[in-house]
């Protein structure tokens, strides 16, 4: 018989399950009361119960353990002083979209040579997410690929719908079923709607096909995810983060019953994708919070050990330690001083 099907699949290989894994590397009782808590403290900030403004920050994207951990104690050590005003939230991007090609991202391809040696990537990935819960820290990552938060997602306090997928049906369905608030972008080209009807359509029940703890093909039926809400991080056209924005969005959100709460990303389009830009759009965010706009409930901001971004060498050992291999970032010593200034400003 002629072969019609896997023509142009090279290899199938077998994963672990995510409830292996999970026994493998255990959520401890510690760690599930911390996530559970701090989602519960995000809402409450999503929904304006909590004045506390949430602080999204961190690598653009994780490509190193000990620097994930590295980076992780050093939140931990300043969040006491700022956990009246701030709500911090670590980012631990472990994929990443492409436009076209390149790296992938720690769980696709761990080390960083084009192996996709995925189950390493999820360990490993596991493994960091159980340490800076452990830390104190809560965990903020982007869910791409739908099968993925079944090995990591009891870790993650928040989670985001990027901006090549916020119009997808597929994440949005995922979305519907996910245990953690859920911050929707707007389009790469600016579309706030996009975002919107994520919002909405995520709200809603949803059936479709996954996979269980046991790695088995079923069908997934959800209950909504009521948690949703907008991160402007501008588009092809420039930034939008500037009051005329913030209010059509406010009015659109309203019209549709929606939590009138939005996240402005410090960078991406909002800052040119310089990095050090994040530090004079977050100042120009907070002013607006403060001076009429209550709506902005939280910022991110792209931020490493070291400032800058490298390319990946095929040798890397010599990677320099602490510097982004995807988006430009700040560094610790203007992250921590920025960190201060935001604290000062919400007194």
């Amino acid at each position: 018989m002629k072969q019609t099907s896997d023509l142009r699949v090279e290899e199938l290989i077998p994963l672990i399950p995510p409830q292996e894994l999970g026994r493998e590397i255990a959520i401890t009782e510690e760690a599930a009361a911390f996530v559970s808590d701090s989602r519960q403290q995000i809402v409450n900030i999503i929904q304006r119960q909590d004045k506390r403004l949430l602080v999204i920050v961190g690598p653009c994207s994780i490509h190193d353990e000990q620097m994930a951990n590295d980076y992780a104690s050093r939140l931990a050590k300043i969040m006491p002083e700022l956990s009246d005003r701030l709500y911090i939230i670590m980012r631990v991007y472990f994929e990443k979209p492409r436009t076209s090609v390149g790296w992938k991202g720690l769980i696709s391809d761990p080390h960083m040579d084009g192996s996709t040696d995925m189950a390493t990537g999820l360990r490993t990935a596991r493994r960091i997410l159980l340490n800076i819960a452990q830390t104190g820290v809560p965990t903020a990552t982007e869910m791409l690929d739908p099968i993925i938060p079944q090995y990591t997602a009891d870790l993650i306090s928040w989670g985001a719908i990027g901006a090549r997928t916020t119009e997808s049906q597929t994440h949005r369905e995922m979305s519907s079923g996910l245990s953690m608030p859920i911050g929707y972008k707007n389009s790469t080209e600016g579309d706030v709607d996009a975002a919107i009807n994520a919002i909405k359509a995520a709200r809603e029940c949803h059936t479709f096909l996954g996979i269980n703890a046991e790695g088995h093909a079923c069908i997934v039926k959800t209950r909504g995810n009521s948690d949703g809400h907008v991160i402007l991080r501008g588009g092809r056209q420039g930034a939008n983060f500037d009051p005329v924005t913030l209010q059509q969005v406010s009015a659109k959100l309203k019209a549709q019953g929606l939590i009138d709460a939005v996240v402005v990303d410090c960078s991406h389009d909002n800052s040119g994708k310089i990095a050090r830009n994040q530090e004079l759009v977050c100042q120009l965010v907070i002013n607006e919070r403060l001076h009429g706009y209550p709506q902005i409930v939280g910022v991110m901001l792209e931020s490493n050990i070291n400032e800058g971004k490298q390319p990946i060498s095929p040798d890397l050992s010599k990677l320099c330690y602490g510097v982004s291999v995807t988006d430009d970032c700040m560094g610790w010593e203007q992250t921590e001083k920025l960190l201060r200034w935001m604290h000062s400003q919400l007194g």
